[in-house]
């Protein structure tokens, strides 16, 4: 959309570090004819290998999937070296992958045919766990993710609700409806008058954690006590 009109507002409701991808100049002045509502921001990451470790102490191994070849994919999952204006933080994640001693690893699930691919060669070694970052694809192919998951016995942290509500273990995210209703306050305002490049992008304030039991016990895994607790939602 961004290549098509340089004029016509656009507001967008998800994505991660808006501007490492280019979609605009900064958050509090966006310029140009984009604004909106990210869905990630860089502390997510780290909060999806956290809760992983918290989960399941002994995972030594972590596969992080995404299209590689999409701009939100490389910087959401690990930060963007190269715009430290952006919300993607480098640092951070990485200092956290050495605190819990994990190896992080990158699955290029490019196409559906790659999630099999690549979660059954990652699965060949013992202790792993998934991470899978929001995406379009992710939330596409959920299903797929979700049994290939099962079938090797990976504990995996997910994006959203539905994930979890579909059989995920669990999910760490921002609500996308929450969103939704945030861009259509936006929309509102510039139909009034406005101008997307006044109004800032937002990044998530609110974080819903979903834990599924039923996937849990099937893993063979005891939830702590301190996720249960803290856990918005038990799926039983």
């Amino acid at each position: 959309m961004q290549q098509i009109t340089q004029t016509i507002p656009i507001v967008f409701a998800g994505g991660a570090d808006p501007v490492g991808a280019g979609l605009i100049e900064s958050l509090a002045r966006p310029r140009g004819n984009i604004t909106g509502f990210a869905g990630v921001e860089s502390g997510q990451n780290t909060k999806f290998l956290e809760l992983l470790k918290e989960i399941v102490p002994g995972i030594t191994r972590v596969a992080i999937l995404g299209d590689l070849t999409q701009p939100d994919t490389r910087v959401g999952v690990l930060g963007n070296p190269t715009r430290p204006d952006g919300s993607g933080n480098r640092g951070s994640i990485q200092g956290v992958i050495a605190a819990l001693r994990v190896e992080v690893r990158l699955i290029d699930t490019r196409d559906a045919d790659a999630i099999e691919r690549g979660v059954s060669a990652f699965a060949r070694d013992p202790n792993g766990g998934l991470i899978v970052p929001p995406s379009g694809f992710a939330t596409l192919h959920r299903e797929s993710i979700i049994k290939v998951a099962a079938r090797y016995r990976l504990p995996a942290v997910y994006p959203d609700r539905i994930f979890a509500a579909d059989g995920g273990l669990v999910s760490y995210g921002s609500n996308p409806l929450e969103r939704l209703r945030s861009a259509a306050g936006y929309i509102d305002r510039i139909l009034k008058g406005e101008k997307p490049a006044d109004l800032p992008v937002q990044l998530p304030i609110k974080y819903e954690t979903v834990l599924n039991l039923k996937t849990a016990k099937a893993l063979g895994i005891e939830v702590p006590t301190s996720v249960l607790l803290r856990a918005d939602e038990v799926i039983e």
